[in-house]
């Protein structure tokens, strides 16, 4: 299984997080990350285009054929919108992200014959697909997020399917209810 992590921002936090390995789609997270803020009028933060827009890269990795994010620069971009609050927050990795930024962060996994599929799918292979599976084999992306945030905000979801996926928008979609109840916000806002 691979991780894909989602932040989720209420409040004065204001992030949901999906969190996956750095490169790796295939989990899920996009799709249901879109769907979850249409759901809940929150607003949908995609690091990945952001960095592509805003050109926050420090350079190339020639091995996986990608660019290099420039962390510092991407939290300096986003600082003043994370504050604001009421955002889902779509990036493959999250240990570099301000635990300030989050309310709660989903990692969701995939089992390892479907993700090797949907990741050759998608033109995938050697190094990069290999390296892909065994992070998921390993938990590695559960474990960074786990390792940054306070385990009580850390929770892992399955995205095997259609009815999984339907079910994790569900389970976040109540909680957002839920904590905006509890923390008397509207909407995911302060």
């Amino acid at each position: 299984m691979i991780g894909s992590c989602l932040p989720v921002i209420l409040g004065r936090k204001g992030w949901i997080k999906f969190e996956g390995r750095e490169g790796t789609p295939g989990t899920g997270k996009s799709t249901l990350a879109c769907e979850l803020a249409q759901k809940t009028n929150l607003k949908y933060v995609n690091i990945g285009e952001i960095a592509k827009e805003q050109e926050l890269y420090e350079g190339w990795d020639d091995t996986y054929q990608c660019p290099v994010l420039d962390e510092d620069r991407v939290i300096d971009e986003l600082d003043d919108v994370m504050k604001d609050g009421g955002n889902i927050v779509d990036y493959h990795s999250c240990e570099f992200f301000p635990e300030r930024w989050f309310d709660i962060v989903f990692v969701l996994r995939t089992d390892n014959t479907i993700l090797y599929e949907r990741l050759e799918n998608r033109g995938y292979s050697g190094k990069k697909l290999e390296d892909n599976i065994q992070c998921e084999i390993f938990q590695t992306i559960l474990e960074e997020a786990r390792d940054s945030y306070k385990h009580e905000i850390v929770h892992e979801l399955m995205s095997n399917t259609p009815e999984e996926l339907e079910d994790n928008l569900e389970k976040i979609s109540t909680w957002i209810q839920q904590y905006s109840m509890h923390s008397g916000l509207v909407n995911g806002q302060v």
